[in-house]
């Protein structure tokens, strides 16, 4: 990978992990480090799911990628803050 794809992998990561953290209602007690990280790994993940599904390259913005990156985030926000909350 070169730099310029690292830079916007985690550029990419914290937009997502960002609106990802705001789906989840109430306060999350992760990190900022944290919610750059779970959005980085639901780009990624989410990006491969829509490739799967054939929707990773359309016509215009790629909506459908989008919205499952931004649920895969949301879900591992609340994961890591669930198990943040449970020690």
């Amino acid at each position: 990978m070169e730099i310029s794809g690292f830079v916007s992998a985690v550029v990419i990561g914290i937009v997502i992990g960002v609106l990802g953290r705001l789906v989840v209602p109430g306060r999350q007690r992760i990190g900022v480090l944290w919610t750059i990280a779970v959005g980085i790994v639901a780009a990624l993940l989410g990006s491969a799911i829509a490739a799967g599904f054939g929707v990773a390259d359309t016509d215009g913005p790629d909506w459908i990628e989008w919205f499952v990156q931004i649920a895969l985030a949301a879900l591992g926000v609340a994961a890591l803050d669930r198990g943040r909350t449970r020690h």
